[in-house]
């Protein structure tokens, strides 16, 4: 038998602007909503299956110091799309971890950008290839585990 990642579900403090984040900055499609004041959330997917569901539950924003969830990494199909991404989050306002595109490790083809989403969770988009020559931020460890 072999597992993988069916979905992810993030705890969220406002849905309403969470949901703004990930549908409108980010692109993911709003599949279903649930609107009771007490039991609000959202299912998120790509077109074709379901990826993220947001729950507003969380009293406090995202706590890194913490057991449980270290970040959420996405796979973007180009640097270039990356790049795309990079420039909606800086409109959009978002908090960087680097500038710009980072290798994954120093010399890796892999890499991507490093970000917070409005509650402070960690997130990344990356390309396994398509990086070459980016800086690494990190010199002894993975550029992903740090931020």
């Amino acid at each position: 038998m072999t597992l993988h990642t069916g979905h992810v579900g993030l705890n969220v403090t406002d849905l309403d602007r969470s949901l703004a984040f990930y549908r409108d900055v980010l692109g993911f499609v709003l599949v279903a909503e649930g609107k009771e004041d007490d039991r609000r959330y959202a299912f998120l997917g790509d077109g074709e299956r379901l990826v993220l569901t947001l729950w507003q539950q969380a009293g406090e924003p995202y706590d890194g110091g913490r057991a449980g969830l270290h970040h959420l990494a996405l796979e973007a199909d180009s640097i270039e799309r990356v790049r795309e991404y990079e420039q909606a989050l800086r409109a959009y306002g978002a908090e960087f971890a680097h500038e710009g595109v980072v290798a994954h490790r120093e010399g890796a083809d892999s890499g991507g950008i490093f970000f917070h989403d409005p509650d402070g969770t960690r997130l990344e988009i990356s390309v396994p290839s398509g990086a070459q020559g980016a800086p690494a931020p990190h010199e002894s460890a993975p550029t992903c585990g740090f931020f």
